[in-house]
């Protein structure tokens, strides 16, 4: 029996969602074994994948399969441009986020539902851990973490399980359902690629915020 649209996403990236999560970046990020430096490096490396992704939102804003999840409550691009604003230092765009932003700006509208599950779905789940412990460890303020707050979303779980009823009610070809779980184990991958390369740099990124360990 062929699983639901949601739960075939959630089951195919398990694997690849929890390398991502306990890659070294983020498991210091989390845990307190970085600095505040380490979230404006990552913020500087969201802010070009936000922006193609919205972009490519608005281009094929037509499709049914994009109305489907594209929703104004959890566009993050003009958040992450105050977050990146208010945050100290400069890094520059990795090779593995300009890869991420190619994919982004040539996806079709299914492999674009893909990316969508990834990125906004994780902002708004796991990515409420991440803003506690970014205040927790390193003091970060509301200031700084406008990224993770979802202001018009009062309640996430409700909206998540409307998200996913949406995805579950597609009319699908064969062809569309896997581009859409393919695009989205291709979505880990790449965030995991941009985590390795921000690891590698992570000492230049506390230098550069002004941050000591």
């Amino acid at each position: 029996m062929e699983y639901s649209l949601a739960r075939a996403l959630k089951e195919s990236t398990a694997q690849a969602h929890e390398e991502a999560e306990q890659s070294t970046f983020m498991s210091d990020l989390v845990s307190g074994g970085a600095c505040l430096g380490s979230w404006s490096a990552l913020a500087q490396q969201l802010l070009p994948v936000y922006t193609a992704m919205e972009q490519r939102l608005d281009e094929l804003a037509a499709s049914p399969l994009v109305q489907a999840v594209d929703d104004p409550a959890l566009r993050r691009l003009f958040a992450l441009q105050q977050d990146v604003t208010q945050l100290d230092g400069s890094v520059p765009v990795l090779p593995a986020t300009q890869e991420y932003v190619r994919a982004l700006e040539v996806a079709t509208d299914a492999e674009l539902v893909g990316h969508h599950y990834v990125r906004y779905l994780g902002d708004l789940s796991g990515g409420q851990i991440i803003a506690t412990m970014l205040k927790r460890h390193y003091g970060a303020t509301d200031e700084v973490l406008n990224f993770y707050r979802f202001a018009d979303i009062p309640k996430p779980k409700v909206f998540k399980d409307a998200y996913r009823d949406r995805l579950d009610a597609l009319e699908l070809s064969a062809s569309q359902r896997d581009a859409i779980l393919h695009a989205a184990a291709d979505g880990f991958r790449f965030n995991q690629a941009v985590f390795a390369q921000l690891d590698g740099s992570a000492g230049q990124a506390h230098v550069l915020a002004g941050v000591k360990m």
